[in-house]
């Protein structure tokens, strides 16, 4: 599992209408409204890299909501929840963590 941290600048008159159609993306987890330099956040968990990159530069580059992004990509997770095991409902397929 690939996971990215999406910073977003949108159009002001569009964030609801961009953060709604970011959450009906395949592997768009997350969409939250920030204050700051951003606008939104979106958390991409992905199936690997050739799936992040579709959601990335196929789908979110082509909205018309979206000016400008600037996409972390994440190395390890810190966290006392056990996010592996929360995203990986529904695939069945994988084996479990050791």
């Amino acid at each position: 599992m690939v996971t990215a941290i999406v910073l977003i600048n949108a159009r002001r008159d569009m964030i609801g209408e961009t953060a709604q159609e970011l959450t009906e993306l395949d592997g768009i987890s997350e969409v939250y409204s920030v204050a700051g330099l951003y606008d939104l956040v979106a958390i991409i968990r992905a199936r690997d890299n050739e799936q992040m990159a579709e959601i990335v530069t196929g789908n979110m580059l082509r909205m018309v909501g979206i000016e400008k992004t600037t996409t972390l990509v994440a190395f390890r997770a810190y966290s006392r929840h056990d996010l592996e095991r929360m995203f990986a409902i529904g695939m069945e397929d994988e084996e479990p963590p050791a």
